[in-house]
């Protein structure tokens, strides 16, 4: 039997197969969590050449950091489908996922900065990688706010559609930033992202800790879209009908 997906485009539709998944999205997000850190605190070698405990942090801040970056662009998607398609749910997502994407950043960088003190001796150096992911957070911020300061629906979707899709050119430049072909033209003090190299027991547990963190990513926005749909469609029928059988 075949599923008609276009039929969840409307917020009508999406609404209720959200709070279906977000029970599920929970349980997964909690589950996985805690198998992730049991496994990153306790599976884990106690020492890492001079980064001795120190080194667990990644379990929290490379999921926070892939987020940030992967967010962004799910942000970004979900825009450029509500400029081309003109479908207001795909603005409500984009809308929902913005803040999630902004915490991670904030995460990112937080947690990023308590590993630079212990390895580089320094909170804060403007390094390539940190001021890129620095612009990012920035650029989540102002897609909010530019949303929160149009109100009309409408013109505040394309417009922060817009900016969304300007500030795209940030995430090539953050993956770039410690990537470089050429290892010699990076300036940066931040490791390089390749997984080579990583013991079996902490690369288990940093992607098990990702794939918590992805889990929660769909979670929070999902929670956050159906409170933006009944804000949104609340003079609609079938908002009317939905809270009148509630009472």
């Amino acid at each position: 039997m075949s599923i008609n997906w276009f039929k969840f485009s409307s917020p009508a539709t999406f609404y209720p197969l959200a709070g279906k998944l977000i029970p599920i999205f929970g349980v997964l997000t909690a589950l996985i969590g805690i198998f992730g850190l049991y496994w990153g605190f306790f599976q884990t070698p106690d020492v890492l050449t001079d980064q001795k405990q120190y080194y667990r942090i990644i379990f929290i801040h490379v999921p926070a950091a892939w987020m940030s970056m992967w967010l962004y662009v799910i942000v970004v998607a979900w825009s450029l489908i509500g400029l081309i398609f003109n479908a207001r749910l795909a603005y409500m997502i984009a809308a929902a996922v913005a803040p999630t994407g902004a915490i991670m950043t904030v995460l990112a960088l937080f947690t990023g900065a308590v590993w630079g003190k212990t390895s580089w001796g320094t909170w804060w150096d403007w390094d390539p990688r940190m001021t890129s992911e620095l612009i990012l957070l920035f650029i989540y911020v102002g897609y909010m706010a530019l949303r929160s300061a149009i109100e009309d629906n409408r013109r505040s979707d394309r417009a922060s559609a817009v900016l969304a899709l300007v500030g795209l050119v940030c995430i090539p430049v953050i993956f770039w930033s410690v990537n470089c072909p050429d290892p010699n033209q990076c300036a940066a003090l931040h490791q390089s992202s390749s997984m080579s190299g990583i013991e079996s027991n902490i690369l288990f547990a940093m992607l098990t800790m990702t794939v918590s963190f992805w889990m929660y990513c769909f979670l929070v926005p999902l929670m956050r879209a159906r409170n933006i749909i009944l804000e949104r469609e609340h003079d609609t029928a079938w908002v009317t009908e939905m809270l009148e059988v509630k009472k």
